[in-house]
């Protein structure tokens, strides 16, 4: 895909606009073109300043900028994305907990995994996604929450019966 490219010597760090509008209206402008689409990350504070040559207050400006033009939405621990807030981002783009719970969903929803039989072990799924035991919690409790499984304390977690799957969606 075509990229555009913003060095940091094309901002004007002298002139009367301050530099994150500058860089915000370079983020706009790969919006425009498609080069970001809808869900998707905005270049986190940490890339802004390698990209662009800022510092981390100016980074959080560019993002602020964003939201305030109705372009970015921010998720607190997850980052700025595209759009407007419940935008769906990509499914390589959600959070490793979302993917582990959205594989085994449908590990759940292709028959693979059935009601009453236990779901692989939180070492096995550590092991399997290269992720710490919170990260395979976190996945678990998403899980729990939905109504895909239920867990017995000292036993494991098990695919909950069907009566308990939440509503397909539309």
């Amino acid at each position: 895909m075509y990229r555009l490219v913003y060095p940091a010597d094309m901002l004007d760090r002298e002139g009367p606009v301050p530099v994150y509008k500058q860089v915000a209206e370079m983020i706009r402008a790969r919006i425009q073109v498609g080069e970001l689409g809808p869900g998707e990350a905005v270049p986190s504070e940490a890339e802004l300043e390698i990209e662009y040559g800022i510092a981390r207050t100016t980074a959080r400006r560019v993002a602020r900028e964003l939201r305030e033009q109705g372009l970015a939405y921010t998720i607190q621990g997850e980052g700025t994305f595209v759009g407007e807030p419940g935008t769906p981002r990509p499914d390589d783009q959600l959070p490793v907990y979302q993917q582990i719970a959205a594989g085994i969903r449908a590990r759940i929803q292709d028959g693979e995994l059935r009601p009453n039989r236990r779901v692989p072990s939180e070492k096995k799924l550590m092991e399997k996604h290269g992720v710490a035991k919170a990260t395979v919690r976190q996945a678990m409790g998403t899980l729990r929450d939905q109504g895909w499984v239920f867990t017995v304390p000292y036993r494991g977690t098990y695919v909950s019966p069907v009566e308990n799957w939440p509503e397909p969606t539309k």
